[in-house]
């Protein structure tokens, strides 16, 4: 019997124009809510230019600091907050999703991002404003007139740091 040989989590692509958005995948909640927020920001590569076939995951704590428990995330019902979200990048990089301002003693969107050329997913956070810890200062997302800014870079100067995570 051969040995079993180590292939990447996910093949080049992307594919995700095809399976992966949905209606409503990164409304969290519905715009008019009076107390929706966004979380918005480009994905750029090494070079500065836009990724525009990249995919963001996003999970986070509830406005209370509780882990949200509800089903539903791939049916929203315009009620339910389910702490999860999806979008991909339009051509120019950008990204956004509406959603409420997580809470705990340190409020943060956990975020997952899929893109051309990574052969596994890249794991990184965006802090609400002054709420990183002192050596991930970088990871604060900036405030602006509807909630956050948080832009994710590659590669190259500036890139965004990138988090270890443990695989099963």
């Amino acid at each position: 019997m051969s040995a079993l040989v180590p292939t990447p989590g996910q093949t080049i692509g992307p594919f995700f124009g095809y399976a992966l958005p949905y209606d409503g995948d990164n409304l969290l909640v519905p715009v008019t809510r009076p107390d929706a927020i966004r979380l918005h920001g480009r994905v750029l590569d090494g070079a500065g230019d836009p990724v525009p076939d990249a995919l963001i995951e996003l999970w986070q704590t509830a406005p209370d600091g509780s882990v949200p428990r509800a089903a539903g995330s791939l049916h929203r019902d315009g009620y339910t907050f389910t702490g999860w979200g999806r979008a991909s990048t339009d051509r120019t990089g950008r990204y956004q999703f509406t959603t409420l301002r997580p809470g705990g003693p340190t409020p943060y969107f956990a975020l997952t991002i899929f893109a051309r050329g990574l052969l596994d997913r890249l794991f990184t956070r965006a802090y609400l404003p002054g709420a990183a810890p002192a050596s991930l200062r970088s990871l604060d997302a900036t405030a602006d007139d509807r909630g956050f800014v948080f832009d994710i870079r590659l590669q190259g100067d500036g890139e965004t740091v990138f988090l270890q995570h443990a695989r099963d």
